[in-house]
């Protein structure tokens, strides 16, 4: 074979193997991102859930909103009519803005940046909705009273083994709400390392 020959062939065959290379790395890239968006799907339908139920009880209220006959009354409808409707669109904005993060268009470091900034975000929301979340269930107590009973809560006098379940309840919230938040923060730290696989392929 003479050297012009061997030259050419070593050429078609670099050029098979860069192209190889590139097949190769489109779909390193495709199931990184898969892979990422993956991470997300349980929370997207768990708070899709619970945002169809926090609906539904803000569409409760808002059909016995009539029934609340004093201004103290009004502003707790209205406070949790807000938290109900408010709180897990932020909530579901914030997953989506995570599950559609494109990790295949920019560089691994702007990547990792909107990704740290994202999640800052959403466990900033998750914090936020623990402690509402308390606050929400004591101030939409009065609002149910009034819808189910009829009665003023405040007017009322109530027996001490009241207060004493409602603390009880207090802490189940709390607990519960600290247990989604670790969730979060087990997910997000998934998700990272998707991206820390990327990084070792980039480099």
């Amino acid at each position: 074979m003479e050297l012009e020959e061997m030259k050419t062939l070593w050429e078609e065959m670099s050029l098979k193997v860069e192209k190889q290379q590139i097949i190769t790395d489109q779909l390193i890239m495709e199931m990184t991102q898969q892979k990422f968006s993956n991470r997300f799907n349980k929370l997207t339908i768990i708070e899709t859930s619970g945002a169809v139920v926090c609906f539904l009880i803000a569409i409760v209220i808002l059909l016995n909103i009539a029934k609340m006959n004093t201004w103290y009354l009004m502003a707790c409808s209205i406070f949790t009519l807000l938290l109900l409707i408010v709180l897990p669109i932020l909530t579901l904005r914030a997953i989506k803005g995570m599950r559609t993060m494109d990790v295949t268009q920019r560089s691994y470091t702007e990547t990792l940046q909107e990704f740290t900034r994202k999640r800052r975000n959403m466990l900033l929301i998750q914090k936020i909705g623990v402690m509402v979340s308390v606050f929400m269930m004591w101030v939409s107590i009065p609002v149910f009273s009034m819808i189910m009973n009829n009665k003023d809560f405040f007017a009322q006098e109530h027996d001490p083994w009241l207060w004493v379940f409602t603390a009880a309840v207090t802490a189940g919230v709390i607990l519960f709400a600290r247990y989604g938040y670790r969730g979060y923060k087990k997910v997000t730290s998934s998700a990272e390392n998707v991206l820390r696989d990327l990084e070792d392929h980039s480099g």
